[in-house]
């Protein structure tokens, strides 16, 4: 429970519910000091009552307080975002005509933007990072300054710093700012920062790229700078090591390997699928269009464009217009759907519904389209055309929990065969720009509150990163490298059905408006085959492998008993083919070893004879000779087995 007494002599009460009495107002640091000079040394901020402040933030209340360290996930986002003051300290000392203007925390580390004349180069990241080292070995103490917008804006401008002027002039008169200083350095910031900068040991600066002030094109171009900040130079290591892995890992090199797909300027963000990569999209769609059927949903195609005026009523027009292409014919404006919910609405209203209809399961593999910007797309990550498993339930209040339920257990276990055990759920609640009333939002956020809760799952907030029109529940899956990807949503919706009149008979003949749970497994296909090409560096299990075997001969001799094996595996639902080239067999199976098949099937005088196969992994593992029909039956138990037995990473 908070507390509130105004007391001159304050009484902090700490986690463990022990109190501590002070006959003076006393800072974050005194008080990690009066418990241990273990903790004042590692102390890096305070949590007050909830709020989190410097360690020389000076309490004057009965408070509660945390005191953080680098164990923390907030003191690892202090660390972070005081590493991204450091950076800016180092290049204007390095480069004094450079304008800050930004620079956030991200995830994994932190980014600034600056204006600057020269373009940096790998050589000024080296001079940069070396002089935040020194930065550091100076240990120059960090304080903090309390100014009007009017002072801030005056002291900016004597700096020169036009960007953080512009900045402070798009906030509002009657706001009170904070600028924080360390030597001769100062930027403005909301804070809270490391007491001083010897506390920033474990950082890397990790590439240069363009960047649009306030991320538009139609504004001059920045030049940002990436790093990475960890609490120590282990976990610093651990990570470079993954970002190593995961360079090598990158999908996109795969996908030349293996022949998936590529992408072009004619048609930036959207993909050329190759017969390897289709096989692959296709293994994964056919698994999703079967599991959704067990969950009793049933698939449906809706327009892929659809008049704006649907998209106004729906409100993505005013809260999504941005990312949506619209076109004109017929003298009418039309937009190519970014997502699916309205059409299926429509769906819905085909037809009078009763409760006794309730819940109704829709499903799509629906193709969409966003106008991402073209310095976002990456690959299959991050497309302008993707295909989505999207889906709908319609349904009453009381149904939520069932069907909440119900697709949450069906999600572990679709993860678990794709080969990912630990998920992590997080709630995502009203944004700033949404529609519905605050009753309404109230209303849905709880009930999935209240769903997590009864299945006993753990959850994280994630406080103003719904929908605009409900809130969600998010999955986020944790790859091979520990790296997570969100994949999974279900949000609750009370605003959309009724915003597009869809109505059921209620038991007591009224007409009531069904809430309506959109929900997502993998989110986009594209997205979560790259997120997959990368789990398993290219080594997908059998069932998803584009090509799960190829028959070789040794001359020419066998060359009719392969294609004979690949003709009889291939009629028995198995993508297989042979290799009749003439080039030695070691040539043969380390180039399709490069290509990630799992299994190599080589023929010679003694398998024609004994009408068998001598099969090895692409791990290099000789299995012997087998029969037709045994290798057949070995391949299709460990397809139906899914990820349970999966090849090395």
């Amino acid at each position: 429970m908070t507390i509130h007494k105004v007391n001159a002599m304050p009484v902090i009460t700490l986690p463990d519910k022990s109190q501590k009495n002070f006959d003076a107002p006393v800072t974050v640091a005194q008080v990690a000091a009066s418990i241990g000079s273990g903790l004042a040394k590692a102390a890096i901020a305070g949590a007050v009552n909830g709020k989190l402040v410097d360690t020389f933030y000076l309490i004057e209340h009965d408070a509660e307080l945390r005191i953080i360290t680098d164990r923390d996930p907030e003191g690892l986002e202090v660390i972070r975002h005081s590493t991204a003051h450091l950076l800016a300290h180092a290049v204007k000392l390095l480069f004094p005509t450079a304008q800050v203007t930004i620079g956030p925390v991200i995830e994994n580390g932190f980014y600034y933007d600056f204006a600057f004349s020269h373009t940096f180069s790998p050589d000024d990241l080296v001079q940069i990072e070396n002089k935040m080292h020194e930065l550091v070995e100076k240990n120059y103490p960090v304080s903090r300054q309390v100014v009007s917008r009017d002072e801030a804006i005056h002291f900016f401008k004597n700096l020169g710093e036009e960007y953080k002027v512009r900045i402070i002039q798009d906030i509002p008169a009657n706001e009170v700012l904070t600028i924080y200083h360390q030597d001769d350095f100062a930027d403005l910031c909301r804070g809270p920062h490391v007491p001083s900068t010897g506390m920033l040991k474990a950082f890397k600066l990790t590439k240069i790229s363009g960047a649009y002030w306030r991320g538009d094109a139609k504004n001059e171009m920045l030049q940002r700078v990436y790093g990475t900040a960890w609490k120590d130079k282990k976990s610093l290591d651990e990570y470079l090591k993954n970002l190593e892995e995961a360079e090598k890992r990158d999908h996109r090199k795969i996908a030349k390997t293996m022949d998936l797909f590529h992408m072009q300027e004619e048609a930036p963000g959207m993909v050329f699928w190759h017969p390897n990569g289709w096989a692959i999209y296709r293994s994964i769609r056919d698994y999703i269009s079967e599991k959704i059927a067990e969950m009793g949903f049933e698939e449906i195609v809706t327009p892929q464009m659809v008049d704006i005026s649907l998209w106004e009523k729906s409100g993505h027009f005013a809260n999504f217009s941005a990312e949506m292409f619209v076109v004109i014919a017929d003298d009418r404006q039309f937009a190519i759907k970014p997502m699916s919910c309205p059409c299926h609405v429509q769906v819905f209203k085909q037809g009078l519904k009763s409760y006794r209809d309730l819940p109704l399961r829709l499903a799509e593999f629906g193709c969409v389209h966003r106008n991402e910007m073209t310095g976002a797309m990456h690959g299959l990550m991050r497309v302008r055309q993707l295909t989505q498993d999207d889906g709908h339930v319609f349904c009453t209040d009381e149904q939520i929990p069932e069907e909440v339920d119900r697709f949450t257990k069906s999600l572990f276990e679709i993860y678990r065969d794709f080969g990912f055990n630990d998920v992590i759920l997080k709630l995502a609640t009203r944004p700033e720009m949404r529609i519905g009333s605050d009753e309404s939002w109230d209303k849905a956020e709880q009930a999935l509150a209240e769903s997590l809760r009864r299945m006993n799952l753990p959850f994280e907030m994630k406080p103003g990163e719904g929908g605009f029109y409900g809130p969600k529940i998010e999955f986020h899956l944790k790859d091979c490298l520990g790296r997570m990807w969100q994949c999974g949503t279900l949000q609750l919706d009370y605003n959309m059905p009724a915003r597009l009149e869809a109505y059921y008979v209620a038991e007591d003949g009224s007409k009531k408006t069904p809430v309506m749970l959109h929900r997502a497994i993998l989110g986009a296909i594209e997205r979560f085959m790259g997120i997959l090409l990368e789990h398993y560096a290219g080594k997908l299990p059998l069932w998803l492998a584009p090509m799960q075997a190829v028959v070789m001969n040794i001359t020419d001799k066998q060359a009719d008993f392969a294609q004979k094996v690949a003709t009889e595996l291939r009629k028995q639902g198995l993508r297989v083919k042979s290799d009749l080239r003439n080039e030695k067999i070691g040539f043969k199976i380390r180039e399709h070893t490069i290509e990630y098949v799992p299994y190599l099937l080589v023929v010679g005088d003694r398998e024609v004879e004994s009408a068998t196969v001598s099969v090895r992994t692409r791990e290099g593992v000789d299995l012997g000779a087998m029969s037709i029909s045994q290798y057949a039956d070995m391949m299709k138990t460990e397809i139906n087995q899914r990820s349970k037995r999966l090849s090395s990473n």
